[in-house]
C-alpha cells in the first residue's frame, strides 16, 4: 500500500489528476475521522479536511516517501488545526481589548450626555455576548455586517438580527 501510494504521488506530480483523486478517495475518510476526533465539531472538521487535502495537493512535491502518505497528510491537518487554535486565541484576545475600549468610550459618552455611567455600562454588560459582540463591532468600530460575519464565523443575516435585537434591548433599557 505504501509503495502504491508513492507511485500514485509520482503520477499525480506528472499531471495525472486521477492518481491524486484515488489518493483522496483512499484517505478522505481516515482524515475526516481524525479531524472529527480532534475538533469535536463537524463544520470545522469538514473545513479543515478540505483545506488539508488542498494543501496536500499543492505541496505534493514535498512528500518524500520517508513516512506513510497518511502520516504526512495527518501532520498537515494537525498543523492546520493548531493554526486555527492560535487564530481563535488571538481573536478572543482582540475581542477583550475591544470590550475594554468600548467601556472607556461609553463612559465618556455617558458623562457627556449626563447619564449615570454605571447604569449604562451595566446594561451593556448584561447583554448576552451573542448580541453584545456584534453590537460593539457594528456600532463602535463600524465594521460591515459581512466583516463581522467573517470575524465571528456566522452568516451576515444572523449578524444583522443580533445587532438589531441587541440595540432594541439597550434602547428599551435606556428609555426606562
Amino acid at each position: 500500500m505504501e509503495q502504491d501510494d508513492f507511485i500514485l504521488v509520482q503520477k499525480a506530480l506528472q499531471g495525472d489528476d486521477d492518481a491524486f483523486s484515488l489518493l483522496f478517495q483512499r484517505y478522505h475518510s481516515f482524515l475526516y475521522k481524525y479531524l472529527l476526533k480532534l475538533t469535536l465539531d463537524e463544520d470545522l472538521c469538514s473545513e479543515l479536511c478540505q483545506e488539508a487535502m488542498m494543501k496536500c495537493y499543492v505541496n505534493l512535491s514535498s512528500y518524500k516517501n520517508e513516512a506513510k502518505f497518511s502520516t504526512w497528510m495527518i501532520s498537515i491537518a494537525s498543523r492546520l488545526y493548531m493554526d486555527y487554535l492560535r487564530k481563535q486565541k488571538r481573536e478572543k484576545s482582540s475581542l477583550q481589548r475591544i470590550k475594554q475600549a468600548l467601556s472607556h468610550q461609553l463612559q465618556w459618552k455617558a458623562k457627556y450626555k449626563g447619564v449615570e455611567w454605571s447604569e449604562m455600562f451595566s446594561d451593556f454588560n448584561e447583554l448576552d455576548s451573542r448580541f453584545r459582540i456584534p453590537v460593539l463591532l457594528r456600532h463602535y468600530y463600524g465594521y460591515t455586517y459581512d466583516e463581522i460575519a467573517h470575524m465571528l464565523n456566522m452568516r451576515a443575516g444572523t449578524v444583522k438580527s443580533r445587532v438589531n435585537k441587541g440595540v432594541n434591548i439597550l434602547r428599551k433599557e435606556w428609555k426606562e
